[in-house]
């Protein structure tokens, strides 16, 4: 009888994820929008080229806003980017505050109203 090793493939190699700063930084703006009332609902698609956090107004309607790590990208444009519900390349950058600094903005304009 010959036993049959099939290797396990390993998580780097098959798809684009988030670590837990990153996604904790996410979250938290998340949040924020959520309590001020702005944002309904979200979604994560991890795929072999990028891992992508989706924002939406509710739920049945396009995101308002996609950041999305590209690794690929990451010695040239830098590999965070913030998408608007268009398709538009908001922000792009090596770091992930920076990108997120456009939503963070608007969130301030929502409190001081």
């Amino acid at each position: 009888m010959t036993a049959t090793v099939t290797p396990f493939p390993l998580r780097g190699s098959s798809q684009v994820g988030f670590d837990r700063a990153e996604l904790t930084r996410i979250l938290d703006l998340y949040g924020r929008m959520v309590a001020a009332g702005h944002w309904k609902d979200y979604a994560i698609q991890l795929g072999r080229d990028a891992a992508v956090f989706a924002a939406f107004r509710r739920a049945a309607e396009r995101p308002e806003f996609r950041v999305e790590k590209r690794p690929s990208l990451r010695n040239r444009q830098g590999m965070w980017a913030l998408v608007n519900e268009a398709g538009a390349v908001l922000k792009r950058g090596h770091e992930l505050g920076p990108v997120l600094a456009p939503v963070e903005r608007r969130l301030m304009k929502l409190v001081e109203d």
